[in-house]
């Protein structure tokens, strides 16, 4: 599978801490402190989840140099989805990939680097030879606006990865891992609401919709400070890699002291470190491909790089990828 474009879609407002703390109790030094945010984007009127992966899919196919009716594949990491049945189809139809078969994955903040997985399974075993690898979410529709231990994380947006089948030795996803563990899964959830309404005599039936999201801060980052370091050097170790071969880390991005502890577990220098928190928060499964599209689009990430990649969140859920940037061929 080789990386060949990215591209990424956001939403025009930015909400700064500044912003927060006129509505919750909050300020700048609190929020940059704890997590390195210092804004976020939040979707406003005519913007949606589609809108916003339907710009980072059309950037990611700019880039590769594809029309869309080559698509054989889009792969949609997302757990805000504009329509519950799927929102993969829409943007399929949107961009013109008709040849494209299209379908939602949801694995929270690790969505993205499970989907670019499983878009190298369909691409190794000659199923298709074209996919689209989105990830997106529009978090702040789910976000509780009064709660500041939540409310200061998350923002929306969209990246999108170009791949294609190529031959063994030019494979850019040179290892993964994947793990799950559901008996922590309410760390971390964005749950059903319970209402029901009544329907005939003592038969009732739930109103759908959620809760807004809730998060055991606390559980969380350590998780993430234990896991995230023992999955990369389980992989680092099973394809024979050192930390100091590493070009860049390109983590999930949901707190700056995760990134700098993980960065310290590998003794990996500051400036190799990959984050853009401050300017966008969490935004979920779309947090690696906006961090890969902003540093190929500036220019520290260049073709042959190798990046060490960690995605962990809601499930609970994490993984690690060895991958190596292609870039457009010519």
């Amino acid at each position: 599978m080789a990386l060949v474009g990215c591209g990424s879609g956001l939403p025009l407002h930015s909400l700064s801490n500044d912003d927060l703390s006129a509505r919750v109790d909050t300020n700048d030094d609190w929020i940059r402190s704890r997590t390195g945010i210092g804004a976020r984007r939040v979707a406003g009127p005519g913007e949606s989840l589609t809108t916003l992966a339907l710009a980072a899919s059309r950037g990611a196919l700019e880039q590769a140099g594809w029309a869309a009716e080559e698509l054989d594949l889009i792969l949609l990491a997302t757990s805000s989805p504009d329509d519950l049945f799927g929102s993969a189809p829409r943007i399929q139809g949107l961009l013109g990939a008709h040849r494209a078969v299209a379908f939602d994955l949801t694995a929270a903040c690790s969505g993205f680097l499970f989907a670019l997985v499983t878009a190298s399974q369909y691409l190794r075993a000659g199923t298709f030879k074209k996919a689209l690898v989105i990830g997106a979410d529009q978090l702040s529709r789910w976000v509780d606006w009064n709660d500041r231990r939540t409310c200061v994380l998350f923002g929306d947006g969209a990246g999108a990865v170009a791949v294609e089948a190529c031959a063994p030795d030019a494979d850019g996803l040179l290892g993964f891992r994947l793990r799950s563990d559901g008996r922590r899964a309410d760390c971390l959830t964005l749950a059903q609401s319970r209402e029901r309404q009544p329907l005939v005599g003592e038969f009732s039936a739930q109103v759908g919709g959620f809760a807004p999201i809730a998060m055991n801060g606390q559980e969380v980052y350590k998780f993430a400070v234990r896991e995230v370091p023992a999955v990369l050097q389980e992989l680092l170790a099973e394809t024979g890699t050192e930390a100091d071969q590493l070009d860049w880390l390109l983590l999930h991005q949901a707190n700056q002291r995760i990134l700098d502890a993980v960065a310290e577990r590998f003794a990996i220098p500051n400036e190799r470190v990959l984050s853009n928190l401050a300017a966008y928060g969490n935004t979920s499964a779309a947090t690696i491909p906006l961090m890969l599209q902003e540093a190929v689009a500036d220019g520290r990430v260049q073709p042959g790089h190798l990046l060490a990649s960690s995605g962990f969140g809601a499930g609970l859920s994490w993984g690690a990828a060895l991958l190596r940037w292609q870039g457009p061929k010519g």
